[in-house]
């Protein structure tokens, strides 16, 4: 239960895969992406194949930028209006609906205590405000891929918002808006997001992948758990949704094979 502190000098900073929303949000872009043929199979297959391995063992720096390097290639020339009416519909049909009820309550907590709360995520910015704005949040942290006159470049502007760069952008927007970091709190699911934890006064890790629970074991760092009532039960529903979205993508292939076929 977050301080009922009255002050809009106290944040609160989540990530958002993994952390309130179950997955990978990038993944569920590229698949509406692809259904609007932004893109081919291979390329869906590849964004498959990182959501399969996100779900069962966390992230990794490696697995963030191959995510990072072909969203950056795929959306080059795409407008940012396209972009974002493309979140827009991904939030209204999925992402909302794959939010974990407690992390739900307990932004909405520190909302209801006069918290700052903001969202922290490599998401791309737009999608970030977006997700933050249907949250009641009251902003987020993104990557911001370049774009001019527009349309969006293939290039970013400064970091992947991920690992230390979370932490930095924390801290800026701290000095900027007055916020008490000692005060403040920050919840992530992965290793990746301990520099964020690490500045501010209260950590807690939520859904916290094997690394992270050690960690915040080995400190002390409280933990909340809501992807089931236990680990087990939270393993089945990884290893589902890891299942759906390869039945998913096993479709994809099989339909892709047979109209090559039809088409011989």
């Amino acid at each position: 239960m977050p301080s009922t502190h009255p002050s809009s000098a106290t944040a609160a900073f989540f990530d958002v895969d993994n952390t309130i929303i179950r997955g990978a949000s990038a993944f569920h872009l590229a698949k509406s992406a692809y259904q609007r043929k932004f893109f081919g199979t291979r390329d869906i297959l590849r964004f498959a194949v990182i959501q399969a391995r996100y779900l069962m063992w966390g992230e990794n720096k490696e697995q963030i930028d191959e995510v990072r390097h072909r969203a950056l290639s795929l959306i080059a020339g795409r407008s940012v209006a396209e972009i974002a009416t493309l979140g827009e519909e991904v939030w209204d049909a999925v992402l909302s609906l794959r939010i974990y009820p407690g992390t739900r309550r307990l932004l909405d907590e520190h909302i209801a205590a006069g918290h700052q709360v903001w969202l922290v995520t490599a998401t791309p910015v737009e999608v970030a405000q977006l997700i933050a704005r249907r949250l009641g949040a009251t902003g987020a942290l993104g990557t911001i891929a370049e774009h001019k006159d527009g349309f969006y470049t293939g290039r970013l502007n400064g970091d992947l918002m991920h690992g230390q760069a979370k932490a930095a952008a924390i801290v800026e927007l701290a000095e900027i808006n007055d916020i008490d970091l000692a005060e403040s709190y920050a919840y992530g699911d992965s290793l990746n997001d301990l520099p964020m934890m690490g500045v501010v006064g209260h950590p807690c890790p939520i859904n916290p992948d094997l690394r992270l629970r050690r960690h915040a074991q080995e400190v002390g760092w409280p933990i909340r758990e809501f992807r089931g009532r236990s680990q087990r039960a939270a393993g089945r529903g990884v290893r589902t949704a890891s299942w759906a979205g390869a039945a998913w993508v096993l479709g994809l292939v099989l339909r892709a094979a047979r109209r090559r076929l039809q088409g011989r």
